[in-house]
């Protein structure tokens, strides 16, 4: 008699016992040939397919992704991740439900993917248009905007004279255009904890030129961008 994987993937959350038996269930799926391996394979890559399309949707704002690409770029992950969980299953020692160890693999493919679109269409630097827009994000009124484009002004002198390209390079992705940080560190070759020190540093330098500008207790938006 047929699995029915989705049946199985939508299994009550409650009971480990149940949750030990779902996951073995999409291994031996998996591991599986004929028609059994086939309907395991399309209802694990419609999960995957699924967490790929609400992860690009929220994060494509930042990165201006747009219609089909929005699709391209769920369903590459969605492949990708599947391709790699069936290499890779092995490793799955049944520590947490299956389909929670699965989703790390689509959202680390999504991630990837959408850093580089980032690094294909975007500079190390914004450009004039960008650093415009920024201050009237922040500003709660029209009396602020002055003093936010100043404080923003400062902002873009101390990025390009304070910082390192690789600190310009890192904290334009991350803390102006919300790449996620695991994916800036597969672009560079690099791994989070170090990309986080390169962040760190750099905020640093900032906040000291933002000091030595005159502005002691920046406001909540530049805060949030230094």
């Amino acid at each position: 008699m047929p699995i029915e994987y989705r049946a199985v993937a939508d299994t009550a959350r409650s009971g480990s016992a149940a949750m030990d038996t779902t996951s073995q269930l999409w291994l031996d799926g998996l591991r599986a040939s004929g028609r059994e391996n086939v309907q395991c394979v399309a209802a694990l890559h419609a999960l995957l397919l699924r967490v790929a399309r609400y992860e690009v949707s929220r994060r494509a704002g930042s990165l201006q992704l747009h219609g089909p690409e929005l699709e391209d770029v769920a369903q590459q992950a969605s492949d990708d991740a599947l391709m790699a969980i069936r290499s890779k299953m092995a490793g799955f020692r049944g520590d947490s439900r299956f389909t929670t160890w699965a989703y790390k693999f689509v959202m680390f493919e999504v991630s990837s993917k959408m850093a580089r679109h980032f690094w294909r269409h975007r500079h190390a630097s914004m450009d004039a248009d960008s650093w415009e827009r920024l201050p009237d994000r922040g500003a709660a009124a029209p009396d602020q905007r002055t003093e936010h484009r100043e404080i923003f002004e400062a902002l873009r002198r101390a990025i390009d004279q304070d910082l390192t390209p690789l600190q310009q390079r890192v904290f334009v992705a991350v803390a102006l255009n919300e790449v996620p940080m695991d994916a800036v560190a597969r672009e560079l070759g690099s791994n989070r904890n170090s990309v986080y020190k390169v962040l760190f540093d750099a905020r640093r330098k900032l906040r000291a030129s933002l000091r030595s500008a005159g502005y002691e207790r920046p406001t909540q938006s530049s805060g949030s961008a230094a």
